[in-house]
């Protein structure tokens, strides 16, 4: 339950009380700060409480803004302030700062003309002028805003929301009231609501072809008591019937796969809008919305091959493939992100050096509208990559969806990739011990690697910067092209996997705070992932690929798990966990002895699916114990941009 506190001067007719109460509040009124200091302290300490004063003039969805978002333990706008229970202390000690009179404050006030403040903008007068003199302090700042500024000082976060057109004021006389009552009046918050549930940046399919009306849903949603979770999970459940229609093998089949796969998409647009329409953001979501979209695209992919299979195609090799490439993909994303979210510029005689040639060139291109979203398409963002899916499926074959598929995604990837490599050799930039540790969570290092690394880490701070990258990828190299031509059921499987454990170990000995070790856990992804496929592509074995398919799936939800606990503010997964899978190198070298010692090419299939479900099981139980805690992140992340 959430309590609103009313305070200040009451107003007749005003229907503050009663907007309050449609956000679910308990509206209790005091007269003065010693009684909301006393009934502050009669509301449980696992409630949300929010202080207003009964003056505020302001959109509805102002007081929504500022008083119901859960990501934020305390936030406020002009004359209405809230706390979550983890701000309660400070706000029962700033309450009580201001109630003893040494917190007192006073705004300044001007007689030119009424002021009203509106989103981010501060005080303006009628004509539209900021107010830049000082005026004799007249009227006593509204208690919110004192407490506020009490938090403030005692060093707590208070978030204030962007406004934008909306308003939000304390008029103290009759004019400024009923200039303030304009100005509410003069902005459809409605519209604003629904032009703000959109994502400002998205892509070229998304904008124009989904969000024109999925925001209407997402209203419909909302009216209907829906949660952004359950239209989430019909998004799901929508792309596993696709993936159904898809395994048939039939034209119809596939008509019906495609035309089911952008309903689905269509609701995963729905469900981002619908939490930031009705700012329900949940621990919960974040968990699903961050790994639906990776369990439907790679169901997905599943299904044509089984519908492939059908007709007498084998394709899983692509299929697999596809999914390597994009996971891959993605984690140069994530950790080219993670490696310079907080990075500080580097200093040459005391001045800060700041931008890139690379960045310089982005900037020019983007100042041209057409530019912008040739750029957003050809990196193949998932509307345009899902659109491209559906279209093929429904009058192609599966084949020439997964070349398509492949061809797009290994441009995109050389497009993204090349150009973050030229801004990170061209950025002096200095990481944050922050964000090395993401880079060091990132690899996903196990207790082979990790013994090395000990054993190595002196020698390996003397390491030139770009050389632990050089190292991990000829260890990564070595793996992959031994898995490729070594015999199978040889030793030499092994040897190469022994050698990327080795080289593994010595690129993350040291910090990782060179200009280009982000790249490092994109390689060790690749390596695995690549070793997996070739191993079980060479065998020939019935079941071998669907095997290698279901065990990369499930390390690398592993891998995304990780992504987004450290994306979401919570740190990698355990230490335990992740040496309970065994790190990248320890399943490296484990797949390797299954082809090297199998006694025969038929005991892979049953020894990958095995270990398929063991990492399923072990990552799915922890993963799910941790973002259902309520040390999970509250944001609702919606993983790649559409």
């Amino acid at each position: 339950m959430s309590t609103a506190i009313l305070t200040g001067t009451p107003v007749p007719g005003s229907p503050l009380e009663g907007d309050l109460r449609s956000l679910g509040f308990d509206v209790r009124t005091a007269p003065d700060a010693a009684a909301a200091l006393s009934l502050l302290a009669a509301v449980p300490t696992a409630d949300r409480v929010a202080l207003v004063d009964q003056r505020f003039v302001g959109h509805l969805h102002t007081l929504r803004l500022a008083l119901t978002d859960p990501r934020f333990p305390a936030a406020a706008v002009t004359g209405a302030l809230t706390a979550r229970p983890e701000a309660r202390a400070a706000l029962s000690a700033a309450l009580t700062t201001v109630t003893n009179g040494t917190a007192a404050g006073r705004t300044s006030a001007t007689t030119d003309a009424p002021a009203v403040r509106t989103g981010g903008t501060g005080l303006v007068t009628e004509a539209g002028r900021p107010v830049t003199h000082t005026a004799p302090a007249t009227t006593e700042l509204p208690l919110a805003d004192r407490v506020t500024a009490a938090l403030e000082a005692d060093g707590t976060d208070v978030r204030h929301p962007e406004l934008g057109s909306l308003v939000a004021a304390v008029p103290d006389a009759p004019a400024a009231r009923e200039q303030a009552l304009a100005a509410v009046a003069a902005v459809d918050d409605e519209a604003v609501r629904l032009r703000s549930a959109v994502k400002a940046r998205d892509g070229f399919f998304t904008t124009f072809c989904i969000s024109p009306y999925s925001r209407y849903l997402a209203r419909w949603c909302a009216r209907r008591g829906l949660t952004p979770n359950q239209v989430t999970t019909a998004s799901l459940l929508t792309a596993l019937i696709a993936a159904g229609c898809a395994a048939t093998g039939t034209r119809g089949g596939f008509v019906a796969a495609g035309l089911l796969l952008l309903l689905s998409f269509v609701l995963d647009c729905t469900d981002g809008q619908l939490a930031r329409y009705s700012l329900q953001y949940s621990t919960l979501g974040a968990w699903l919305d961050a790994t639906f979209d990776r369990a439907k695209e790679y169901a997905y992919y599943a299904g044509l091959a089984l519908g492939a299979a059908c007709g007498g195609d084998d394709i899983w090799a692509l299929a697999l493939a596809a999914m390597v490439l994009q996971s891959v993909r993605h984690y140069v994303d994530f950790a080219f992100n993670e490696a310079n979210a907080d990075s500080t510029a580097a200093t040459v005689n005391g001045k800060a050096v700041v931008g890139t040639p690379t960045t310089a060139l982005s900037s020019r291109l983007d100042s041209v509208g057409w530019t912008v979203w040739v750029r957003r398409m050809i990196v193949l963002p998932i509307g345009e990559r899902w659109a491209m899916i559906a279209v093929l499926t429904a009058v192609t074959t599966p084949r020439i969806v997964f070349y398509a598929l492949l061809a797009g995604c290994a441009f995109a990837a050389c497009y993204t990739t090349a150009g973050r490599v030229l801004r990170s050799v061209t950025r002096e930039a200095v990481r944050t011990d922050r964000a090395a540790q993401a880079l060091d969570d990132l690899a996903d290092t196990g207790p082979l690697a990790e013994l090395v690394a000990r054993a190595v880490r002196r020698p390996a701070r003397a390491l030139p910067g770009i050389l632990p990258l050089l190292i991990a990828v000829a260890g990564g190299a070595a793996a992959v092209a031994t898995a490729a031509f070594g015999p199978l059921g040889s030793p030499v499987l092994v040897l190469g996997a022994l050698v990327y454990v080795i080289t593994s170990g010595i690129a993350v000995a040291q910090r990782m705070g060179g200009p280009l070790d982000w790249l490092v856990p994109p390689v060790f992804r690749a390596t695995e992932y690549c070793a997996v496929l070739v191993i079980a592509a060479r065998t020939d074995v019935p079941g071998a690929l669907p095997a290698a398919f279901g065990l990369v799936a499930a390390v690398a939800y592993h891998h995304y798990d990780t992504v987004y606990r450290i994306r979401g503010g919570a740190g990698a997964p355990p230490r335990g966990l992740v040496r309970a899978l065994g790190g990248h190198e320890g399943r490296t070298l484990l797949v390797a002895a299954l082809a090297a010692f199998s006694t025969a090419e038929s005991d892979l299939s049953p020894g990958l699916t095995l270990l398929a479900v063991a990492v399923a099981v072990i990552a799915l139980t922890e993963s799910i114990r941790f973002w259902v805690s309520s040390g999970a992140p509250a944001v609702h992340d919606e993983g790649e941009t559409a």
